[in-house]
């Protein structure tokens, strides 16, 4: 009844002018978490999202866990996966059915969080010009589109692409970094890279001699150079094999198949050189989820992502990402139709794909369709610290640790190119191993002299390369609970949130259930705080 009656005043249609201790911005996974822990401590806190549903990509299609190393995720995080597992009828989060929830119980796990937790939920986007009120280095308020002003004592961006950090005169960049920028062997232009490859030989123009689509022209510069290239978007889907269960593979407005000739071309090659047609888990990523479902992704060479369409989205503006997502729907709607029905896709891989559909009861008030595109990569603020390879693999313990990461450098495709050789190759791909490594404070932190009542929980200070692997949705929870906490320190003591005490953040993080060892027996100390937490 409580959360019906905020939901009620968020829509109302006039504009008011409200005041919070804290004000979280993005809707995503980490912005719950973050507003859900600030008003646990006891503030008046506001989640003002630009999304009408809650989670981001974790309810937003992104149902497999990208998980790393599990033992390393305690905190919020887990109690977010506990939930998910109980929706099952499961008392330990550690059952696997936890780590792959379906979308719609994501969002109902936490709408439960947010309700319980007192924080007041306002659907709004931020103004696109002049949206943060800051007079000196403290930002006062925000503004909505809707002429709303929030202010607050303390502001979490949270959001995905970085919007109230921008508009705050924060410093950040976009796209890659040079290797000798921070001396990273992973960073700017990739050479030679093995994974999600054309592992056969396609030369890329048709028998006209016209280029494929698909295909950019640019002649890269040497490895290792900076450039302004965005890893790939795409939508995670959630596809159905139970029948009564499918919606059919749709075709879209302007489809053209003559824009997948080169994934024919790619399947024609592999059959031959192969000697079989390549099987469906090959072309696109399916891993199972509960209930005859599973969370679709990216795989290989060509698949879902949108290679070098998302290079525009971070800066742009909120009519031009509106384009840029619709463009990512067209490719992704117009493959997964092609797979499905196109006479080029040999019979086999076709029938394998019909054997599933999109799932009718998701995403029940959008078409079936994904409500978020994944936006692996946007806005990267440059902070008090930035957080680079080195970080995932040799320096790995910090002194101000909030949490810890696992999940390997991860970096989709930038760009699919003709190589010297004349074939096709794609280009940007990133699979390192890292360690099981701290996540500092600092990263949530801009420079003093920009802000000192701001901290970004989402487009947080790292390189291209560090960012790859602390981008997994866990982290960005591990890192919302640290912003709420550090909200209620900074706000308790009167300090710029650079100046806290993060000896004492830490121990208040622990206290909540935060992993920051890699050892045996951390997270099972973790996860018994946060089942007495999870059963308030």
């Amino acid at each position: 009844m409580r959360l019906a009656f905020i939901l009620v005043l968020a829509a109302s249609s006039f504009a008011a002018e409200r005041s919070f201790d804290v004000v979280v911005y993005g809707g995503t996974a980490g912005g719950v978490v973050a507003a859900v822990t600030a008003a646990r401590e006891g503030l008046n806190t506001a989640l003002v999202s630009p999304d009408k549903h809650l989670g981001g990509m974790v309810s937003g299609g992104l149902s497999n866990t990208d998980i790393g190393k599990k033992e390393v995720i305690g905190g919020s995080a887990l109690e977010f996966y506990l939930r998910a597992g109980r929706k099952y009828g499961l008392g330990d989060f550690g059952q696997e059915i936890a780590w792959r929830h379906e979308p719609h119980v994501a969002e109902e796990v936490f709408r439960q969080m947010i309700a319980s937790s007192g924080a007041h939920v306002f659907e709004a986007r931020l103004k696109e010009r002049g949206g943060v009120r800051k007079p000196g280095a403290r930002i006062e308020s925000i503004e909505t589109e809707n002429g709303d002003v929030f202010r607050a004592r303390v502001f979490i961006d949270a959001s995905y692409e970085g919007d109230v950090m921008a508009q705050a005169g924060v410093s950040y960049t976009v796209g890659r970094e040079s290797s000798a920028e921070f001396g990273e062997s992973l960073a700017g232009v990739r050479d030679k890279t093995p994974l999600h490859q054309f592992l056969v030989d396609i030369l890329p123009r048709d028998e006209a001699g016209k280029l494929l689509r698909e295909i950019s022209t640019r002649q890269l510069p040497p490895p290792g150079t900076a450039d302004r290239a965005v890893q790939a978007y795409n939508y995670r889907f959630c596809f159905s094999q139970v029948a009564a269960n499918q919606a059919p593979f749709r075709k879209p407005a302007g489809y053209d198949p003559a824009r997948y000739a080169l994934f024919a071309k790619l399947v024609a090659a592999r059959t031959k050189a192969e000697g079989r047609v390549p099987a469906l888990g090959s072309v696109l990523s399916i891993n199972t989820i509960p209930n005859g479902k599973a969370d679709i992704n990216n795989t290989g060479a060509v698949s879902t992502d949108y290679v070098g369409g998302s290079w525009e989205y971070p800066d742009a503006s909120y009519a031009k990402r509106a384009e840029i997502a619709s463009a990512h729907r067209v490719y992704d709607e117009g493959f997964l139709y092609f797979l499905a029905n196109d006479a080029s896709v040999p019979g086999a891989l076709r029938a394998e794909m019909n054997r599933w559909g999109t799932c009718k009861d998701e995403f029940a008030d959008n078409g079936h369709w994904p409500y978020h595109l994944s936006i692996r990569e946007a806005r990267r603020m440059k902070g008090e610290f930035t957080m680079t390879q080195k970080d995932l693999q040799t320096d790995l313990l910090k002194p101000d640790a909030i949490g810890m990461g696992s999940y390997n450098s991860d970096s989709h495709n930038v760009e699919r190119i003709v190589a010297p050789d004349g074939f096709v190759r794609n280009e940007g791909d990133m699979q390192v191993a890292v360690k099981p490594y701290q996540i500092p404070y600092r990263i949530l932190l801009p420079k003093k002299a920009e802000t000192t009542n701001l901290l970004v929980s989402a487009a947080f200070s790292a390189s291209h390369v560090a960012y790859s692997s602390v981008r997994m949705e866990p982290q960005y929870m591990i890192l919302g609970q640290a912003a709420g906490v550090a909200a209620k320190m900074a706000i308790a003591s009167g300090a710029a949130v650079q100046d806290i005490d993060t000896a004492a953040l830490r121990s208040t993080l622990v206290k909540q259930g935060a992993v920051m060892e890699y050892e045996p027996g951390a997270q099972a100390a973790a996860a018994a705080i946060v089942r007495q937490r999870a059963g308030r």
